[in-house]
């Protein structure tokens, strides 16, 4: 009984330290777009490639904000916070699940859902959501340009074998995606909402899904 409650306590210092050690979430120095252009607004581009291009660029505010390419290096190392700091404690992808390596899996820390915390070195919440763990290796975004991010996704062989049309369910529906608008207290949203970025994502495929330059 004695060893159960040291192993817990050691545990629950682990976590507290870990938690004191991450950078506190801030938001951007710099001026950010905080919302999303309808697609009716796009309307005035009569070129049709064009016009799918802008989308895409517009889609682009959400898939380049830390909230989501965070989780899309092109390493073995997530990021956090706005700065995209290495994540504190150093944790590694460890193989394709991108859930980490035994003993410290993603889930040591991060639960089911978003729990807001008091005094612990500024941070004002642990993000949460299950499932939580980075996106294939394929799929690293950090240090690509907004054109050759684009060619990425829709190449079956770099984007989980997913059409465009499970694309935009990806973008649309899915929870950890979906995370990014709701990703606790102390942190910046990703622009718009999810709905938009669908209708944004949807919009960009019938007009033939053509990428930025």
């Amino acid at each position: 009984m004695r060893y159960q409650i040291a192993a817990a306590t050691m545990a629950f210092t682990a976590i507290a330290f870990i938690a004191v050690q991450a950078p506190t979430a801030q938001t951007s120095d710099k001026k950010s777009a905080k919302t999303l252009r309808a697609i009716q607004e796009f309307n005035s581009i009569e070129n049709e490639t064009d016009r799918s291009k802008a989308l895409f660029e517009e889609m682009a505010k959400v898939i380049t904000h830390p909230r989501c390419i965070n989780c899309h290096p092109r390493d073995d190392s997530p990021r956090q916070g706005m700065d995209m700091a290495m994540h504190n404690p150093p944790v590694i992808r460890y193989d394709e699940s991108g859930m980490g390596a035994p003993g410290m899996r993603c889930t040591t820390c991060h639960g089911e859902q978003n729990v807001e915390l008091v005094g612990v070195g500024g941070i004002q919440s642990m993000p949460g959501h299950s499932p939580w763990h980075l996106a294939p290796k394929s799929m690293g975004w950090i240090g690509l340009s907004v054109g050759e991010i684009c060619e990425q996704l829709k190449d079956p062989a770099r984007n989980g074998d997913r059409t465009l049309a499970e694309i935009h369910e990806h973008n649309a529906e899915d929870g950890l995606v979906g995370w990014g608008w709701k990703p606790g207290k102390g942190r910046e949203p990703a622009p718009g909402s999810q709905a938009r970025f669908g209708n944004l994502t949807q919009a960009w495929i019938d007009t033939g899904a053509h990428c930025p330059e």
